[in-house]
Parts: structure tokens; sequence; C-alpha cells
């Protein structure tokens, strides 16, 4: 064969081998990844953490509409929800009953109380953050109120000279044996039942009993267990809760209730602010009107979020909370809980607004006020301790 067709051969072989190679389908890879480089981008997909949130059941409405919200924007945290009145709720975790990771009580007054609990045994450390970014802060505020039915409220306030409701007219009702007609109301109305949560249950019911202590104090503050020791004053406090037909221990539930059952259960009661709020207009197509009054001195409720130093909090679960805690705080959910009744914890959010569904403004001729009375300071957490046990040997709770 001549060299030039050899050459030509040659060609033609190399050239069909390169084709092969290009049209043959490709070797698989190998399953070992290849390393990240430093910039490459995080996961999609973060571990998603669960926690639970323990909390006072007169904000469930606003807690549940934040979650809904929370949950769309952080699914990497799955939150539960339990709610429970506020000292049923501290006995709970004290005695391993309940574990949240965070703790939202009504009060700051609760955080005190079982805190001073917990630090009882020698092995626990601090329950909840006393420095750093997981010490406990308000969501939201509300104070306690009166709110009757509008013509039971209307001769309280009559026997009174016309001034706002005080404990003095209200016990002094409650206590007589000749009913309603010892300040001034019908015969057919009964006795004055007077209505309050169970105070070793619900941060309300003790409220109105320092509330109602206050008064008979004439004072704001400085109350001390010499103070309840006081033949009078308890007397005087036990007549108080005569009219107190029953005791529930939420107060949710129980604002629910009055609306419900209306006078024929019961005449007024003390409540937050915010379940008045919220019932207000639900009264209105069953039994008439109800009407707010404000105590003579103001009891905050501050509703802290504390998130727990306990030994069933993981840290993943500490941060988890944190964003959880974070997020309630921010201005727009606080700004919501306004639709809600409650007063925003955050300053900066107006309670004031132009908005005709403010019920800061729509409610006014109801009763509702952007000022109060001015506010009582909390006594320590042992006289507490001393008014909820003098109540307990009352008796009347039984």
């Amino acid at each position: 064969m001549k060299p030039r067709m050899l050459l030509l051969i040659g060609v033609l072989a190399a050239a069909l081998g390169v084709f092969y190679l290009l049209a043959a389908p490709e070797a698989p890879r190998a399953l070992t990844p290849e390393p990240e480089s430093a910039s490459a981008p995080l996961p999609s997909r973060r571990r998603v953490t669960d926690i639970t949130f323990l909390y006072s059941t007169e904000k469930r409405a606003w807690v549940e509409a934040a979650l809904a919200d929370f949950q769309r924007t952080h699914p990497h945290v799955r939150v539960t929800l339990v709610g429970q009145g506020s000292l049923e709720a501290a006995q709970a975790i004290l005695e391993g009953r309940e574990k949240p990771t965070v703790w939202s009580p009504a009060d700051s007054a609760e955080l005190r109380m079982l805190a001073a609990d917990w630090a009882t045994d020698a092995s626990h450390g601090p329950l909840f953050a006393t420095q750093g970014d997981a010490v406990p802060h308000p969501l939201v505020i509300t104070p306690l109120v009166f709110v009757g039915w509008q013509d039971r409220m209307d001769v309280l306030r009559k026997a009174d000279g016309g001034a706002a409701l005080s404990w003095k007219t209200l016990q002094r009702a409650v206590a007589s044996d000749r009913g309603w007609p010892a300040v001034g109301g019908p015969p057919e109305w009964g006795f004055v039942k007077l209505g309050h949560t169970d105070p070793t249950k619900s941060n309300s019911g003790l409220q109105a009993l320092l509330s109602a202590t206050l008064e008979y104090l004439g004072r704001r503050s400085s109350v001390k267990e010499a103070d309840l020791l006081d033949p009078g004053y308890q007397a005087w406090l036990q007549g108080l809760e005569r009219g107190v037909t029953r005791f529930e221990p939420s107060t949710g539930t129980f604002m629910t209730d009055l609306v419900r059952y209306g006078p024929s259960r019961y005449d007024l009661a003390l409540v937050y602010e915010s379940l008045a709020i919220a019932q207000l207009g639900n009264a209105q197509g069953r039994w008439g009107p109800l009407r707010v009054d404000y105590p003579p001195v103001t009891l905050w409720s501050d509703h802290p979020a504390a998130v727990l130093q306990a030994d069933w909090v993981t840290p993943e679960q500490r941060e988890a909370a944190l964003e959880w805690v974070a997020f309630l705080r921010s201005p727009a959910v606080q700004a919501r809980a306004l639709a809600f009744g409650f007063r925003p914890a955050d300053p900066s959010v107006p309670l004031r607004t132009p908005d005709a569904d403010n019920p800061f403004t729509r409610l006014a001729a109801q009763g509702i006020r952007v000022d109060v009375p001015p506010a009582a300071d909390v006594p320590d957490a042992s006289v507490l301790r001393t008014l909820l046990e003098l109540w307990t040997r009352m008796g009347v709770g039984r």
C-alpha cells in the first residue's frame, strides 16, 4: 500500500475515535461529594427546634395570632402553646409537672415568687437570667378594672357620691344581709354578687385582694405582714369575700362566663382591662351594656416573658426561645396588641391612634380610659404569700 494511502487511513481512524468518545454516554461519577468552598451558601433547610410557651390565658387571642405569623417566617422554630393560670403554672413548674422553655405569667410578681421558691433548693441555680439578652421583659401591659352591668354600676357610684367606684362602698354592699337595698338598689336584684378569680391560681384574683387591701389601708405601697394580721382588716376582707359566689382558675374563662350568664351570676367583677375590652361588645346583644370603672389605685399586669435556665432547656431551645420573644416584642406585633385590648409594653408604640377601631377611643363611653389612677407598688413576695395564706384560712374558696 502506498504511503499516502496509509496516512489517509490513519487520519480517518483518528477522527472516528474522537467521534466515538464524544458520542459515548458519560461514565457515572463518584458519589463522594466535592468539598464546599468557603463562600458556599448555607443550606436552605435548618433543623427544627421545638419549644414550649407556657402563658396566662387572658392573652390567648393575641399570642395565637402572633404565632401564626411567626411560624410563617420562622419555620425552623416550632412553638407549642400551653395556657394556664399564672399562680397555678408557677406551682406546676416548681413541682416539675410543667417544663416550659418560656414562661409568661400575667405579672412579674409571679416571677419573683417562683424564683424565691425555686431558690430554696440548694441544688438549683437561678431559674431566670438577671442580666444579658435573656432577662425577662414585659410583652404587653393591662390594669385591673371593675366591670359590671351598667344599672348596677350606676347604683354603686351613686352610693359613693357619684365618684368612681370604691372598694369601701362595694364591701358595704356585699357584706350587708339586706343586699342591694343597702346601697339604694331594688330588692329584686337580691344580694350583691361580686366576682374574681381564685387568688391561689390566678393573678387577677391575687390583685383583687391586694387592690382591696390597699384601699382599706389608705396606701399605695408599704404593705407589711403586720397589716394583714390586724383583726379589723381580716373581718372587713371576709365580709367582702362573702359576696364572691365562685372562684374560677382563669380570668379569661371568668370574663366569658360573666357575659354568658349575665347578672344572674355576677353583678360586677374584677378583671383585666384587656378582657373587658374584648367582651364589651358581646354583652350588648345579651344582657345590656357593661360599664368599666378603675379602682382608686392601679395595679398593672406586665406579662413578662422569661426564658428558663432549667436543666431541661437546651442551648438550641434557648436561642429559639429568644427569637420567639423578640418577635412578640417587635413593634408590628406590639401594635397589633391594641386590637386585642392590650397596651403595648414598647413605649415607642402609640396608644392613641387615628384608627377608628382603636378600643381606647372607641369604647370611651363605656368607661375605657387612656389615663388611669396612680399606680401601686406590689409588696414583697413574703407579704403576698401571707395574703394568700390569710385568704385560704378564711375558707371562702371552699
